[in-house]
């Protein structure tokens, strides 16, 4: 065994955070908690585990559950694709498999929203098979431990990275393994002001010996940020107001929306009246509330500039054709909805502020 790797384990006995999804070899438990951790942390992640488990505590009963209903227990988390492709797997193997995890990597590889280290984390974690997990953690601790300055979202760096991975893997207990080494990253080599004092293989970490730590993991630059600018259209009636619903070409798939104009800009009210949302109903008797809100919400690859305008109406027309439709705040709860609007909703909005 190579001495990183006895070092890490020796390690891992002692300083492994006690986490639920730690103490199962279920491979659902294990796939639900790999899908949430994708773009979350463990401290934001762990609530929604705990709903998860226990509102579907089987692949069936997920797969049996409307995706509205997948989707409302899933907002806050963010990258709603995850629940939508988590669901449809579910689906899958309740209509292929009878339910039934499958139990060898490449099965596990095809299912959908399943990557190589998904299916890694899986495989090893719960039937410890020897499949060597690289995540953000273990891509900081490998380049920083060999000093390699190849960078890591590169064709070279992640074959050279998943190389070293096997290479230290413990293929008797892949598992405990690829869990040491995310846990280092988490605990010790962190992204900024690493505990290095604190690190078991500090000895053997070059980067160390070099002062190149922090210069440690490099990434190619991303592509450039995009920005897009949404004018919401909050219609209220007394305690109706208007809802549709995002369609599959949307970042928010399947969520329940305040109707949007997507413009170059944000927009001024006088602007939006010549909108085709509001030719319709444009000279009704109609007050703008508080002017307008704006929010900034950035995203990985985007950032959404948007701005409320909120009007209240004596009387709602019918704006179907447009997949509008009315519902009542009392019913919100039961609508899986974007963060933004939930943000603007809790902190700007109060039904009770409405025309008399």
């Amino acid at each position: 065994m190579h001495s990183v790797t006895r070092k890490l384990a020796k390690w891992y006995q002692v300083h492994q955070r006690d986490l639920p999804w730690r103490e199962t070899k279920d491979p659902y438990k294990i796939w639900l908690s790999e899908i949430i951790l994708q773009q979350t942390r463990v401290e934001q992640g762990m609530p929604y585990y705990y709903k998860f488990v226990a509102q579907y505590p089987s692949i069936i009963h997920l797969a049996k559950a409307p995706i509205d209903e997948v989707l409302k227990l899933w907002q806050g988390l963010g990258y709603y694709s995850r629940a939508r492709n988590m669901h449809e797997a579910a689906k899958e193997l309740l209509e292929k498999c009878k339910g039934k995890f499958p139990k060898d990597y490449k099965s596990i590889r095809s299912l959908k929203g399943v990557g190589d280290y998904t299916a890694a984390a899986i495989s090893s974690l719960a039937f410890g098979l020897p499949h060597a997990v690289v995540d953000g953690n273990v891509y900081r601790v490998l380049s920083r431990l060999y000093n390699i300055d190849t960078p890591i979202n590169s064709s070279q760096g992640k074959y050279q990275f998943a190389q070293l991975a096997e290479e230290l893997l413990d293929r008797k207990n892949p598992g405990d393994h690829n869990q040491a080494m995310m846990e280092l990253g988490a605990i010790c080599c962190k992204p900024a002001n690493p505990n290095c004092e604190q690190c078991p293989i500090a000895e053997n970490c070059l980067a160390l010996g070099k002062g190149t730590v922090n210069d440690l993991p490099l990434k190619t630059k991303s592509k450039p940020v995009r920005n897009r600018y949404l004018n919401y259209l909050f219609l209220v009636k007394d305690d109706s107001f208007c809802l549709l619903q995002r369609g599959v070409d949307d970042i928010w798939k399947g969520l329940y929306d305040l109707p949007v104009i997507e413009h170059e800009k944000l927009l001024e009210v006088d602007e939006l009246l010549d909108e085709i949302f509001l030719k319709d109903i444009k000279g009704r008797q109609s007050l703008l509330y508080n002017g307008s809100s704006d929010y900034l919400h950035k995203l990985t690859h985007r950032n959404l500039h948007a701005r409320f305008h909120i009007f209240f109406y004596k009387r709602l027309v019918s704006l179907n054709k447009f997949g509008i439709f009315e519902t009542t705040f009392k019913n919100m709860e039961s609508y899986a909805i974007p963060r933004l609007l939930d943000k603007f909703l809790n902190e700007q909005y109060k039904p009770s502020k409405k025309t008399k």
